[in-house]
């Protein structure tokens, strides 16, 4: 059997290959001692889960092991976004938290999200240590496993709360609900058959919301709130004449939005007109974070405010990491998962739709009419991905040669070079990263620039890069 390995965000694999009830049994086993060791378990532990095949039985699972060592766990009493668990984690005073959810990979997986006392992602140095001990333990170790869950409920070692009532309750001190309300604004929201199904209609009830229902396979479709799966939204939105369609992950930690012409906004723009909002409109202070794909935008616009810029790894924990040790603003990641320091250090989905919505009403505009102001303001930046699905030969020979270096990119002369986390080149107005998977054959490509044909050129020449 493969060994368990946590990536960028937690760990996943597919059901009934790696992702089974034995393997979770060694992760939870490894996450009980670990606490234990390391943290005050005397409020013990928060679990959650979304809205995948067997998600609710793995999270009871999960539970069952670790209070069987003996770990009180407040336990979701159904499916909830992961920024609900975040949020439960400081509020009961925990030790930590465990997220039985893959995020917005395809349906046939599953994964285990580790979260930290403060109500983020926990440290990686942390996950290191988890992931170290379930891979050594050996089954005589499982079999320490006794007690079934229903016992550890009669003990009080397991209690059953309304995660989701705490985290809708939150949200509504945070947003200016009745300003929203009573603005008329037509909102839509994909919820992608994820775990912020039926949530946004008990804080906006006029909204209306597609694919808000339990459907283990999301349709077919992975349920991550990029162009290429919202085709239903980005046709509905101009079509039904709403204002503005918002679209959440598999677990409701990101956000995708179209404005009212039917056009994606994609998560670079996102998190530059929110960092604007937060600091113009909301008088917040505080730096920024980003991660390495992150565009020029923000750059930009800190630049503008006198704000210092921190530029990561890619992955939410190493922004959570800062926020908490720095005083950091806004931070965020161009999947569009972006944390703010008047919520908690974690990506909310659901609060940042919330946000753009409460923005519009607010600055009285449209949303593409607060893009085209950002643009007016910072210049027009235009930005694509693509992930190329190669040979593992093909892919090393790639990373050679960035490693040696280039001089010039698709004919634009490479002015600098960053390799925190893959290898990205910066030319006049643009910037391409490549990053590798470590787990796969495949090649990732981001690229920014001022004009969508130059992306496009950019990207066509790594892509076929021998």
């Amino acid at each position: 059997m493969a060994k368990i390995k946590f990536g960028t965000d937690g760990w996943r694999d597919i059901i009934a290959q790696n992702f089974t009830f034995e393997n979770l049994t060694k992760v939870a086993i490894a996450t009980a001692k670990f606490y234990k060791k390391h943290k005050k378990i005397k409020n013990g532990i928060v679990i959650g889960y979304d809205t995948r095949f067997l998600s609710k039985e793995f999270a009871e699972h999960v539970a069952t092991v670790i209070a069987n060592f003996g770990v009180k766990v407040l336990l979701s009493d159904g499916y909830c976004p992961t920024p609900a668990v975040s949020l439960a984690i400081p509020k009961f005073n925990c030790a930590g938290g465990v997220v039985i959810t893959a995020s917005h990979n395809p349906y046939k997986y599953n994964g285990y999200k580790l979260k930290a006392d403060y109500g983020g992602p926990e440290e990686v140095e942390n996950i290191a240590k988890v992931e170290k001990e379930a891979n050594k333990l050996f089954k005589s170790e499982l079999e320490k496993v006794k007690k079934s869950f229903e016992q550890l409920k009669e003990k009080g070692l397991i209690e059953v709360v309304n995660l989701r009532k705490i985290y809708i309750d939150d949200l509504k001190t945070k947003i200016d609900v009745e300003a929203i309300k009573n603005s008329g604004l037509k909102i839509v929201h994909d919820a992608m058959y994820g775990a912020g199904q039926k949530i946004l209609t008990e804080i906006i009830p006029s909204a209306t919301v597609i694919h808000n229902e339990f459907n283990p396979s999301f349709g077919g479709i992975s349920p991550e709130p990029i162009a290429k799966n919202l085709g239903e939204l980005i046709k509905l939105v101009p079509e039904k004449g709403f204002d503005v369609g918002l679209a959440t992950d598999g677990d409701a930690d990101r956000i995708g939005a179209v404005d009212e012409k039917g056009n994606f906004v994609d998560p670079q723009r996102v998190f530059a007109i929110l960092l604007k909002y937060f600091y113009e409109d909301k008088g917040l202070r505080g730096d920024v974070v980003k991660t390495v794909s992150v565009g020029l935008m923000v750059d930009k616009l800190a630049q503008k405010y006198g704000l210092k810029v921190y530029e990561l790894p890619v992955g939410f924990k190493h922004v959570a990491t800062l926020m908490i040790t720095k005083d950091i603003m806004i931070g965020g990641e161009e999947s569009g998962g972006i944390g703010v320091k008047t919520h908690i250090p974690e990506r909310d989905g659901l609060f940042l739709g919330l946000t753009i919505c409460e923005m519009m009403v607010k600055r009285g505009k449209k949303l593409s009419e607060i893009v085209e102001e950002l643009f007016a303001e910072i210049g027009p930046h235009f930005y694509k991905r693509v992930d190329l699905h190669t040979t593992e030969s093909h892919k090393q020979k790639v990373l050679g040669k960035l490693k040696k270096g280039l001089k010039e990119i698709a004919g634009y002369k490479v002015n600098n070079v960053l390799t925190i986390d893959g290898f990205k080149f910066f030319f006049d107005n643009g910037w391409l990263l490549v990053r590798a998977s470590g787990t796969e054959p495949l090649l990732r490509f981001y690229c920014e620039a001022d004009d969508p044909e130059k992306v496009d050129k950019v990207l066509d020449w790594i892509v076929n890069l021998k």
